[in-house]
C-alpha cells in the first residue's frame, strides 16, 4: 500500500542573553523555499543516523550553529499544509539554551538576534519562536533553567540578574536566594572570588557536576 510522506523536519530555538535581552539563533538557507532568508536552525532527519528524534536535534545544532546545548528540549510539534511551499509538513521543535558566546560567529551563515525584534520569519518559525520564549520565560519562574545560561563562574547577583533579564522583571533578593538554595544546582568555587571594583569582593559559583539537568519548585517566584 502507498502512503502519502509530509515532510518532516526538525527545528531549534537556540536561546542565549546578549546585552541583557534574550536572543535568538538563525542561520541563512541555502536552498529554496526563502533562500537566503534568516531562519531557525533546522533540518532533516538522518535515519540511518539519529537514534530520535532528540538526537537529530542535537546533531542540526552542531552542524548548523556549531554548538553543543546543556539543556535541549522538545518543545512541540507544528504542523499544516500551509507552513511550507514544498507540501504538506510537519516540524518536531526543541529550545535549546547556551551560555554567552565570546566573540563574533564566522563563515556568515549564523547570527544572533534579538527576539524582541524577530517579529516575521519564514515558514511559521516566528510562531515556534514565541512559543519557545514564553516556555522559557514560564519554566525561569520555577526552574533552574536559567543556570545554563551563566559562565563556567558567576556570582549571585549575576545569577539574579539573569532571572530578570529572562522575565522581563524585578525579583526580590531574599526570595530569589531561598529559591536559588532549594533547588540546590550550585555550588561555591573554594576560594574563589571577584576582584577589583568599589565593592566586596563576591563568593563565586558554579553549576553542580552531577546536578539534574533541571530542577523544579512547587511554586513561582514573585516577581514585581
Amino acid at each position: 500500500m502507498d502512503f502519502e510522506r509530509p515532510i518532516v523536519t526538525v527545528d531549534i530555538v537556540l536561546l542565549t542573553l546578549l546585552d541583557g535581552a534574550l536572543h535568538a539563533g538563525l542561520v541563512r538557507r541555502d536552498k529554496a523555499p526563502a533562500l537566503g532568508a534568516w531562519t531557525l536552525p533546522g533540518g532533516w532527519v538522518h535515519t540511518d543516523q539519529d537514534q530520535d528524534a532528540d538526537e537529530a536535534a542535537a546533531r542540526i545544532l552542531r552542524d548548523k550553529a556549531g554548538l553543543v546545548s546543556p539543556y535541549l528540549e522538545q518543545l512541540r510539534t507544528f504542523s499544516g499544509m500551509h507552513r511550507d511551499a514544498r507540501g504538506w509538513s510537519l516540524s518536531v521543535s526543541y529550545y535549546a539554551v547556551v551560555p554567552a558566546p565570546v566573540g563574533e560567529p564566522s563563515g556568515g551563515r549564523f547570527r544572533w538576534a534579538p527576539v524582541d525584534g524577530l517579529r516575521s520569519l519564514p515558514f511559521d518559525h516566528a510562531q515556534i519562536l514565541r512559543t519557545a520564549v514564553e516556555r522559557v520565560r514560564s519554566k525561569t519562574l520555577y526552574s533552574s533553567l536559567p543556570v545554563h545560561l551563566m559562565p563556567a563562574q558567576f556570582t549571585l547577583g549575576e545569577l539574579q540578574r539573569t532571572y530578570e533579564q529572562v522575565l522581563g522583571a524585578v525579583l526580590d533578593k531574599r526570595g530569589f536566594r531561598r529559591r536559588i538554595e532549594e533547588l540546590d544546582v550550585i555550588e561555591e568555587v573554594p576560594g574563589a572570588f571577584t576582584s577589583g571594583g568599589s565593592h566586596r569582593p563576591a563568593q563565586l559559583y558554579r553549576k553542580k557536576a552531577h546536578a539534574p539537568a533541571l530542577k523544579t519548585a512547587p511554586s513561582n517566584l514573585p516577581v514585581s
